[in-house]
């Protein structure tokens, strides 16, 4: 008996599943009549279920079948007495524009908060699903005030952001996160929603005021970080360090957060910034792994805009530092650092690598044996010793299969492949990197690809692609003036083949190195004249850019190159920086 009550109940029941499924894929084709007849049939047996109840009722709703959903919400209501139906009851008079009638119940409804303030999420949240966004804010706002204890900045803020009242929503916003902290993430959020929209410079102006009003009339430090991570958010980090240091002065248990913001600049290439953070940290702490930071990242930051004529004094400067911190596992950084000085700036590869093979005599963890190993094979490529340097890559690929320092030594032994030009091998290398899991390998991977997968496709012996590797060598040993003779004969020699524009390319790009940058402006401006499909063409508007913004002090020549990148070219990995030093130029965040 039990054995065919069970099979009963079981076929009974994939009955209902099956009636179910019927019924919301007629709903979701918009079958309103079919899917009608299958909710009524539904709700014979489970005559509670709210969600059914409310589809059966769009359905009547869809049909103009209005005097059907009124008495299904009436006996709902008189049955169940749920305030929420009221709304139901409300919108459907609604709906056929007897709108005082509708008045009527919806006042209803929100005389049931007055009853019982708890109320409020049934009420308030039918009121939003019907868009009746100002009845929301009167629940919310009556609930609360009947008992403070409820909290709904939250909802409230959502509601005002999609009545497109900004400086409410941000009130709201700011409200929550400073009376529960523990959804400041949440928040935040919302507002990279808002900031990272090319519409909502706006927002970001109504924003920082809001912040900065906090901060200048409250001492909690709350509203410092807050306003720097706005700063942060915006790429400013020089505001963001501002509001950093003054947390700092009042909260020395702050510092991990100025360690970041340095990391943040160097990562973004701001090396005025990072140098002033950097130098900051120096300044405050007797960390000497902070110290040993600090000082390479300095270093770097140097060596990067340095000449011959200060290579004596950085060489000193690193030998110094050496000397007081010792050759041991904690200085692997500095080490690595006066290697590739040697190697690559001072041409003296042999003592570079003889830096590095002391260095891996010491006890390392194999994070650091990867990155001497990484260094030792970037001084062998430098040598042109390709098949050693490959070993050394594809050791550490091996070694690290699933880290980032694998996905780089795979990218680096494809680069070199393609410096030997064995463009066949590169390219199978590349294949694989095109997917990988960091956006800048990837990126990277995916632009020597299609350099080499093009040129090929036009000319399948590669004459002109042999002469451009050669260049890109030149230019990966610092050779700049070389690069830039080898690059002009191909331009000459090519000029009209596939490999023109990224000739052009190149040589701006190697003009820049030798800080010549009215000549590299005036090559990607060749590109931009030209060569209009140029697949180059976002890169040499980015790039004259930001030599007008950051090197020759030309904001306003900037701008407009700027604007362009971001009306034309949004599929650019240069659009997010783009956006952001437009905005900035154009004054979005001035203080």
């Amino acid at each position: 008996m039990h054995r065919i009550v069970f099979v009963f109940l079981f076929f009974f029941s994939m009955a209902v599943a099956q009636n179910e499924q019927l019924a919301q894929h007629y709903y979701e084709r918009g079958e309103f009549e079919k899917a009608l007849v299958t909710y009524e049939s539904i709700l014979k047996t489970q005559p509670g279920n709210g969600i059914y109840f409310a589809r059966m009722v769009d359905c009547y709703q869809q049909l103009s079948q209005f005097d059907k959903a009124e008495k299904a919400l009436q006996d709902r209501w008189n049955q169940y007495r749920m305030p929420n139906v009221l709304v139901e009851i409300g919108y459907n008079f609604q709906l056929q524009k007897n709108a005082e009638k509708a008045l009527v119940n919806y006042n209803l409804a929100i005389e049931k908060i007055k009853e019982n303030p708890s109320n409020v999420y049934s009420v308030a949240s039918s009121f939003e699903k019907k868009v009746l966004l100002d009845y929301a804010l009167q629940s919310y706002e009556l609930a609360v005030s009947l008992d403070p204890k409820l909290k709904f900045n939250y909802q409230m803020a959502q509601i005002y952001g999609q009545m497109g009242k900004q400086d409410l929503m941000i009130e709201k916003y700011l409200q929550e996160i400073y009376e529960n902290p523990q959804n400041s993430i949440m928040v935040q959020n919302q507002f990279t929603r808002f900031t990272q929209d090319e519409a909502g410079s706006g927002f970001n102006e109504l924003l920082r005021k809001a912040l900065l009003v906090r901060v200048q009339k409250s001492q909690e430090i709350f509203w410092n970080q807050m306003l720097s991570w706005f700063f942060v958010q915006q790429k400013e980090y020089g505001k963001a360090f501002i509001q950093e240091k003054a947390i700092y002065k009042r909260d020395p248990e702050s510092f991990s957060n100025i360690i970041n913001l340095a990391e943040l600049a160097i990562e973004e290439n701001e090396d005025e910034i990072a140098g002033e953070i950097l130098q900051f940290i120096l300044e405050n702490t007797q960390d000497l792994d902070l110290q040993i930071f600090a000082h390479e990242h300095l270093l770097e930051i140097k060596l990067d805009k340095s000449t011959s004529k200060e290579y004596a004094t950085i060489e000193t400067e690193i030998e110094f530092l050496l000397k007081k911190y010792g050759v041991n596992p904690y200085t692997i950084s500095l080490q690595r650092l006066q290697a590739e000085f040697f190697a690559f700036y001072l041409n003296q590869p042999e003592k570079g690598k003889a830096v590095l093979q002391k260095a891996m005599e010491l006890p390392l963890n194999r994070f650091q044996t990867a990155e001497i190993k990484m260094q030792l094979a970037d001084i062998l490529l430098f040598e042109e010793k390709f098949n050693q340097a490959l070993l050394y890559y594809s050791q550490i690929e091996e070694d690290l299969k699933n880290d980032v320092l694998g996905h780089e030594a795979s990218l680096k032994a494809a680069k070199t492949s393609y410096y030997k030009q064995d463009f066949d091998w590169a390219l199978t290398q590349l294949k694989v990197l095109k997917s990988a899991s960091t956006q800048l390998i990837a990126n990277d991977a995916m632009e020597l690809f299609l350099l080499i997968n093009d040129n090929k496709v036009a000319d399948s012996t590669a004459i002109a692609l042999k002469k451009f590797s050669k260049g890109d060598f030149l230019l990966y040993k610092h050779k700049y003036q070389e690069a830039l003779t080898q690059f002009k004969l191909i331009l000459k020699e090519h000029k009209g083949e596939e490999i023109e524009d990224e000739t052009i390319v190149r040589i701006g790009q190697s003009y820049e190195e030798l800080q010549d940058y009215n000549q590299a402006i005036a090559f990607y401006q060749q590109i931009i004249d030209n060569h209009p499909e140029s697949i180059y063409r976002d890169e040499a508007l980015f790039f004259s850019a930001e030599i007008y913004n950051k090197k020759l002090n030309q904001p306003e020549k900037a701008k407009p190159l700027y604007e362009a990148v971001l009306f034309n070219h949004q599929d650019s990995i240069h659009f997010v920086e783009a956006r952001k030093n437009f905005r900035l130029l154009r004054g979005d965040s001035n203080l």
